[in-house]
């Protein structure tokens, strides 16, 4: 499949798109959504935004096609299921991904979301809506297992932030 890969800057999302190449996809076009300008990183509970500097230098070194969009809306509706809500940040998701389907004729995601079901149930909304097909090789992969893969396999990351739930 045509595959645009949602890409946050992090290893995660790199290595999930190595994961569709190997599944004999295509990745024709990245995607990211950014924080708003001066701002390097949001209270997100969507989107990765330290570090999108260096976004544009995933795809020059790939040589695709690279879209982007302000995040504008915020975390609305927060709870369990998702529903469409103007205002809420993940309808940006919705809109930079439609452009892509639009101008690219994707027909697949590569999301590399491992975990949070927060973000998987989001992503699954939006790519119901666009009639795209989520690909997240990394969801409840376990997480020592699958980083001491990705190094073996030459993936070379940096630390950059640690997030964690407050106790």
């Amino acid at each position: 499949m045509k595959v645009v890969a949602l890409i946050s800057g992090g290893k995660d999302s790199c290595y999930n798109m190595m994961q569709c190449v190997a599944a004999g996809h295509t990745i024709v076009a990245l995607a990211n959504l950014r924080p708003v300008k001066n701002t390097d990183e949001l209270d997100s509970y969507m989107y990765q935004t330290v570090g999108h500097e260096a976004i544009d230098l995933y795809a020059e070194a790939m040589d695709l096609p690279l879209y982007r969009r302000t995040i504008e809306g915020s975390s609305l509706d927060t709870g369990r299921e998702y529903s469409q809500r103007e205002g809420d940040e993940v309808e940006d998701l919705y809109h930079l991904l439609k452009l892509v389907k639009e101008k690219e004729s994707v027909e697949a995601v590569s999301v590399g979301a491992i975990l949070s079901d927060y973000q998987r149930v989001r992503v699954e909304n939006v790519c119901a809506r666009l009639q795209l097909q989520p690909l997240a090789y990394l969801w409840r992969r376990d997480q020592e297992s699958l980083l001491s893969e990705m190094i073996s396999r030459g993936i070379h990351a940096l630390l950059i932030k640690v997030a964690a739930v407050g106790g």
